[in-house]
């Protein structure tokens, strides 16, 4: 991992460095997890440079080897969406095709609204409609993140969250912060004015991403998938989702 800075933030990236003759590929993790949990250890970084393509992945802000902040202004998906933008301009890097997770899908939608030349193919993964509904049950989760110890978060959710954090070794008053953070809203608008064309990848059994089709319906250039008989946690190792994603990057 590599450090840059980000309009006074440290951010740490990787970046294959490899793969000139397709276009780079920028990956956004998900919510408490980082780049080496998210993209490596899935296996992602390897398919795609095995693929052809230059992988880029940063840890966000609070997560992972990037720096550590702690107040709700340091936070929210708009100013996590422009590390990804300093990124590829530290880079050099003038557009990328763009595959988030999770939270990390929120903020490659707002990277893409605010920056539409920037992003050729954008990929949500673990997250369908319930990015325009938004995410119910942030205070318990922020709650169990701040409790002392795991043995005292009763909410099943929230421990389940609690618990990936601590798997991560995340700083957990780091992603209380980010959770807690201002939730900027993408409404049904929104989506359908995103002109780049879009795929939406969803675990079958995912509760916490919403339905894939349903999102895909608001934008006309979207297509969905279904990962079968995979969970949020579950789906994003999933061979299927990777080969869609590959056929998907390689479409006209």
């Amino acid at each position: 991992m590599k450090q840059f800075d980000s309009d006074g933030v440290d951010i740490a990236y990787l970046d294959t460095e490899t793969g000139t003759e397709k276009l780079p590929v920028l990956l956004i993790h998900g919510f408490a997890s980082n780049v080496q949990t998210n993209w490596v250890n899935t296996g992602w970084v390897d398919f795609l440079g095995k693929a052809g393509h230059r992988v880029i992945a940063f840890d966000n802000r609070g997560h992972g080897q990037s720096q550590k902040l702690y107040e709700l202004t340091d936070y929210g998906a708009p100013l996590m969406a422009e590390d990804g933008r300093r990124l590829l301009d530290h880079l050099g890097i003038p557009r990328a095709h763009v595959i988030g997770y999770s939270m990390g899908a929120r903020i490659a939608a707002f990277l893409t609204l605010a920056h539409p030349d920037r992003v050729d193919h954008l990929v949500f993964g673990g997250l369908g409609i319930n990015m325009v509904r938004g995410m119910a049950g942030t205070g318990p989760i922020a709650r169990a993140l701040e409790a002392q110890s795991i043995d005292e978060v009763t909410n099943p959710a929230a421990r389940t969250f609690r618990a990936f954090a601590e798997q991560t070794k995340s700083d957990l008053r780091a992603l209380a912060a980010c959770i807690r953070s201002s939730r900027a809203p993408i409404t049904a608008e929104m989506v359908s004015s995103i002109t780049a064309p879009v795929l939406i990848a969803v675990g079958e059994t995912d509760v916490i991403g919403g339905s894939a089709e349903e999102l895909a319906k608001l934008n006309p250039g979207a297509r969905a998938f279904t990962i079968a008989g995979r969970d949020h946690n579950r789906a994003v190792s999933d061979r299927t989702f990777k080969a869609e994603v590959l056929s998907f990057l390689e479409s006209a």
